[in-house]
């Protein structure tokens, strides 16, 4: 894996580098624990738990009249799949090694792979994971119906593209001010739970209320991930093409950011930690 390989052609180099993300990626999917399948086990068991707090919630609250007509279940998890997702690889790619990592003094190795790696070994985690619950509740409870797959996959592309975005602009600020960025990652997780809007319904929402949340791109993706999933629900206030751009700026930002952190990196950033 880390043989210093002097690669004669583009191909071979294109080669080398993409073994080392797929071996790199392996490792990243072990990393939340020992065994593979546990680890993915343990993720089905964390999104299985949190739909069903929210079913609860809105059982509780009488809430389950303002979701939209059609399957309530699928509604639910179209919104916490999503939030689950964009979230999961925020923190992935904030968590992934840096430029002063002990894994950089290999040859082969750089942050680019390190990123990558962490964001798609999370997709790979994530998907599984989400067509496992559906899987699951397809069997189990009923058949589920959905109007457009390949536009609803899409979108949790989409929401795992901007978070990809989101946690590399974390990721160039982590050296720098570790703790504050911490936190603010951090808060930036749990103010989701409420501005991604998954808990409510756009097209219902007054006008007043849907400019407290269209500023987060999270909130087009699940609203429009709704409109493919159902054959009735017409998304209004919310667009795909708000999130794509919000997610290139971002990225672009947080790529700018990440390279002047690494031409700026220090070992002594990494003592004592």
């Amino acid at each position: 894996m880390f043989q210093n390989r002097v690669n004669k052609t583009k191909l071979g180099g294109a080669t080398s580098v993409l073994e080392l993300i797929y071996h790199n990626t392996v490792r990243a999917v072990r990393s939340t624990h020992a065994n593979a399948v546990l680890a993915i086990v343990l993720n089905i068991a964390q999104m299985a738990i949190m739909v069903m707090s929210f079913y609860l919630l809105f059982v509780v609250l009488g809430m389950r009249g303002a979701a939209i007509r059609g399957d309530f279940m699928l509604y639910l998890m179209s919104g916490i799949f999503l939030y689950i997702v964009h979230i999961r690889t925020v923190t992935a790619i904030f968590k992934s090694e840096g430029p002063t990592s002990g894994m950089m003094q290999h040859a082969p190795m750089t942050t680019a792979v390190t990123i990558m790696s962490a964001a798609f070994s999370t997709l790979y985690i994530q998907i599984l994971s989400v067509l496992t619950v559906l899987y699951i509740y397809h069997v189990g409870w009923g058949p589920i119906q959905i109007h457009q797959w390949a536009g609803a996959f899409g979108m949790v592309l989409l929401s795992w593209f901007f978070g990809v975005a989101v946690g590399l602009v974390f990721l160039s600020l982590k050296p720098w001010i570790p703790d504050l960025i911490s936190k603010i990652q951090l808060i930036y997780t749990r103010a989701s739970m409420i501005t991604s809007g998954k808990m409510f319904v756009a097209n219902a929402m007054p006008g007043y209320m849907v400019g407290w949340f269209d500023w987060n791109p999270l909130f087009h993706v699940i609203d429009q991930t709704r409109g493919f999933l159902f054959i009735n629900y017409f998304p209004h206030n919310s667009n795909v093409t708000y999130p794509v751009v919000a997610s290139l700026v971002v990225l672009m930002i947080g790529l700018m950011g990440e390279h002047f952190t690494r031409r700026s990196s220090s070992l002594s950033w990494g003592a004592g930690r």
